[in-house]
């Protein structure tokens, strides 16, 4: 899947598309279907199927303590859309300038002049342009003007309701993980390379891999059940902390794995922890004797949790 960052990295040969706008974060279900009807019609046209997402979302940028959690950092946005088919990317900066394009601004500059699109995919829910003016109908009537096509997918229906983005954060606000791996088509997972920590973990005897979350906010907290992959090539039992390490006085949010019966250096190796239950919520300590004893509980509950799980 080609890559391009930017507006000023769009050249002429990038013109002439199947596109599809939105943040497609997750990567869900309902995503999966619109990028099967976008590939689709990228084949009948003879056209390349391209994402254009922006880099912060416009919820992140207009109101960044209150957007909601981030499922898939651009990371792994990429490479979910990647094994998904796509064959483009495009992510472009969100700005005061792109807050304030009027609708019909928003169309003919980036969608028209620098993509070139023949084909135009939306959701259920899709609104652009200054204060979110613009409309799946008036997308339609400028495609008409322009001679695209302008098509609205409804999305998927799981469990009696819509496949969404905040359907996923609500699952995993709550723990189901099943309930989130229906909606995702597959496990929640999170993706990064493994860095140098304070090596405490060693010393108590649960060296851990620490990856950076590289977000604003987790949708997943707490201790957990966990498989790691990435590591000689198949799917490692493991158990997990996410959250800032308040025995220890922490204050960024880290995730911790430690990966059972495993005594390998992983520093520098990316890997993917993909979340199977939650055990419990993060706590603070009186002594690490008390959370080394802890951790030793966690480690036999995740054991059992991931020999009861498919």
């Amino acid at each position: 899947m080609e890559f391009v960052r930017g507006i000023h990295n769009l050249l002429p040969r990038h013109r002439g598309c199947a596109l599809t706008v939105g943040n497609y974060d997750g990567v869900h279900l309902g995503h999966q279907a619109m990028i099967e009807v976008l590939k689709a019609r990228a084949a009948a046209l003879g056209v390349p199927a391209v994402v254009l997402a922006f880099e912060p979302s416009s919820k992140e940028f207009l109101d960044p303590v209150n957007a909601p959690p981030r499922l898939t950092r651009w990371r792994e946005k990429f490479v979910s859309l990647a094994a998904n088919g796509v064959d483009r990317f495009v992510s472009l900066h969100f700005d005061e300038r792109v807050r304030d394009m009027a609708p019909d601004d928003f169309v003919q500059h980036l969608l028209i002049d620098a993509l070139g699109a023949r084909h135009i995919v939306v959701g259920p829910d899709f609104r652009y342009g200054s204060h979110a003016a613009g409309t799946y109908d008036s997308l339609r009537a400028m495609g008409r003007r322009h001679g695209i096509d302008v098509e609205q997918i409804q999305g998927i229906v799981c469990d009696g309701a819509r496949v969404s983005s905040t359907r996923v954060r609500e699952e995993l606000a709550q723990a189901d993980y099943d309930g989130a791996a229906r909606l995702l088509g597959r496990r929640y997972h999170m993706m990064g390379r493994v860095a140098h920590g304070k090596k405490l973990g060693r010393e108590l005897g649960f060296p851990t891999a620490n990856l950076p979350l590289k977000r604003r906010k987790s949708p997943v907290w707490g201790v957990l059940a966990v498989r790691v992959h990435g590591i000689e090539g198949r799917a490692l039992p493991a158990v997990a902390s996410l959250g800032t390490r308040p025995t220890v006085n922490g204050v960024e949010p880290l995730l911790e794995v430690h990966v059972f019966d495993f005594a390998g250096d992983l520093y520098g190796l990316p890997i993917e922890v993909e979340f199977v239950q939650k055990l419990r919520d993060e706590e603070k300590f009186p002594t690490l004797d008390a959370m080394v004893a802890q951790m030793q509980v966690d480690a036999a509950q995740a054991r059992a949790a991931l020999a009861r799980s498919c």
